[in-house]
């Protein structure tokens, strides 16, 4: 039984992580622009949800050149002393490769499948699972963006808080389930709140959409305890400390250089929710 759910673990996050690609390309623009609608090439984006959902490249990028049909060379026609003229067939030009706006997430069905499967391990066959095999793409989705363009978009973080909401408290009715609903609520708040109070004292070293973010990340580290919270919130602090450090030891950014807050949020928020599971 573990091994399957493992394997169905790894195909959901694989799968959904296949999906990564393209919204968070739509996603990926400055506050005062619009998503995306076209790809890089200027092909509308089509598909399901409005095409929200579909693979990285459009059907016109990912579709192989059509081959060129065959044209008569130069010279007179031909006889039959010599047979036909050769025919000269130019090379199918070879497929587009993928546009340099999707190249970044390329690794994103690899590292969703492996959160899944990380869950799943940590988890078992608890009715927690299911609300994080549902979070955990979109997580992955908005760390995305947020290393893109230094954005966590509304459409994402407050979804992502609601339905932490709504899953965990659907698990809390089976039996089964390891964490409570009462501490994932005040987890949540007590995680906005900080981050909140971060952002009031300094709005330029922390960006609102952290606060938003930090709604649901709590709720998800708050629904195995107060301990479990502490260490997932200290844990994004941590890599976001050591990945500045390493910036800057390489030379690469200063120390007031803005970086990125969101993956490591998140990183630090899986970290607490996989020592939770495993605990629980």
């Amino acid at each position: 039984m573990d091994a399957v759910l493992l394997a169905l673990a790894a195909v959901w996050g694989a799968v959904t992580g296949l999906l990564i690609p393209r919204a968070a390309y739509r996603f990926a623009v400055e506050p005062d622009e619009p998503w995306r609608t076209a790809c890089p090439a200027g092909h509308p984006l089509t598909g399901p949800a409005r095409g929200w959902l579909g693979p990285a490249r459009c059907a016109p990028c990912a579709a192989p050149a059509a081959r060129v049909p065959e044209t008569p060379g130069p010279g007179a026609p031909a006889s039959e002393a010599t047979g036909p003229e050769p025919q000269i067939t130019p090379a199918p030009t070879p497929p587009a490769p993928t546009p340099p706006a999707y190249a970044p997430t390329t690794l994103a069905p690899l590292v969703t499948a492996l959160a899944c499967v990380a869950l799943a391990a940590a988890t078992g066959a608890r009715p927690e699972l299911g609300g994080w095999l549902v979070l955990a793409p979109v997580a992955v989705l908005l760390a995305v963006v947020d290393l893109r363009v230094h954005r966590l978009p509304d459409p994402l973080t407050l979804p992502l808080a609601a339905a932490a909401v709504l899953l965990l408290g659907g698990a809390a009715l089976l039996p089964g389930h390891a964490g409570s609903w009462t501490s994932g609520l005040l987890g949540g708040l007590a995680l906005g709140g900080f981050y909140l109070l971060l952002f009031l004292i300094n709005p330029n070293g922390m960006g609102f959409g952290d606060v938003k973010l930090a709604l649901a990340l709590g709720v998800a580290l708050g629904w195995y305890g107060w301990t479990v919270l502490f260490v997932g919130g200290f844990a994004g602090f941590l890599f976001g400390a050591a990945y500045g450090l390493a910036l800057v030891l390489l030379r690469r950014a200063g120390r007031r250089t803005g970086i990125p807050f969101g993956p490591f949020m998140i990183a630090g928020a899986l970290t607490g929710v996989l020592l939770g599971a495993l605990a629980g």
